[in-house]
């Protein structure tokens, strides 16, 4: 295990990090509905309340954070004070991609379906070099069934939306190649990783087969993930509770440990973007180590 700086704690189930130049770090409290500014002392504004359930984040091409919602889960205190999420709430509020002003805190809902059918629970979100992004619905879980779900892609003006994956079981983590001719796919409950081949931007090549990398022999979920600047993938892992590491030619999978069962996220930031942040959710910790590569740069943060 890397060694550790906990940056703050008592957050509720923090998510979707996103190291900004000024050395905060953006993040969602999915437990507490809102986008949280954490300054490097280790102290915490919220910079903007949507309720439902904000998961994953990234800064577009107009300075401003795009979050995809959700839409809410029930929430359970294990006897040791560990929070988790659960199945569909009483008050789930639809799935949706909204866009907040960074500076007045305003929030604008982009879109809430494609071609008719209602998002469910918008995860991840990754932006290409065009300025247009992709993002995983993990679908909701209710008692007796779940969401069958998959991978869009969309514009910043709300004017285009399509799916260009269905279906995956419970996509999550979601991240693209440094030439961008590919797009990862972390599925959360089977544990895996796939790379499917890009055609052109926002179109996924439907001629040729995705790629599931390499497979660690534990039982596992797989969560977000970020790319390093030599390509491989690291995928924030649960219930092992770390970061796997896969190399981009799905060869090999190495795997460093977390002191949290729901590690959950990781980004890169800081001098040559060689400081990770993670998200530790059920212990409510922001944390930081210095990574043994650079993070890839981002289109609209790093560059």
């Amino acid at each position: 295990m890397p060694k550790l700086k906990e940056i703050t704690k008592g957050l509720k189930f923090p998510e979707g990090p996103i190291a900004m130049p000024d050395g905060s770090v953006l993040l969602v409290e999915i437990g507490a509905g809102t986008l949280t500014r954490i300054t490097p002392d280790g102290s915490s504004e919220t910079v903007a309340t949507l309720g439902g359930g904000p998961n994953g984040a990234a800064i577009g091409p107009d300075e401003k954070c795009y979050i995809c919602n959700n839409g809410g889960f029930e929430w359970h205190t294990s006897s040791n004070g560990l929070l988790f999420p659960g199945l569909q709430p009483a008050d789930y509020s639809g799935g949706r991609i909204e866009r907040v002003d960074l500076v007045t805190g305003d929030v604008e809902t982009l879109y809430t379906e494609c071609e008719g059918i209602p998002l469910k629970g918008p995860n991840d979100i990754v932006f290409d070099k065009e300025g247009g992004f992709w993002f995983t619905d993990h679908g909701k879980t209710r008692n007796r069934d779940r969401d069958r779900t998959g991978v869009f892609y969309a514009s910043v003006d709300g004017n285009l939306i399509s799916e260009q994956i269905y279906p995956m079981e419970a996509p999550n983590g979601i991240g693209l190649s440094p030439d961008e001719k590919t797009l990862y796919v972390a599925e959360t409950p089977t544990g895996r990783l796939w790379a499917y081949p890009i055609a052109s931007p926002g179109k996924i090549n439907q001629s040729e087969k995705p790629r599931m990398m390499a497979q660690i022999p534990s039982y596992h979920l797989y969560d977000s993930l970020a790319l390093d600047a030599q390509g491989n993938i690291c995928v924030a892992t649960l219930v092992t509770g770390g970061i796997t590491i896969h190399s981009p030619d799905g060869e090999k999978a190495s795997f460093v440990e977390m002191p949290d069962v729901f590690t959950t996220n990781i980004c890169f930031g800081g001098k040559d973007l060689k400081t990770a942040f993670i998200t530790l959710s059920t212990t409510g910790k922001l944390v930081s180590c210095q990574w043994e590569t650079s993070g890839l740069p981002l289109n609209f943060l790093n560059t």
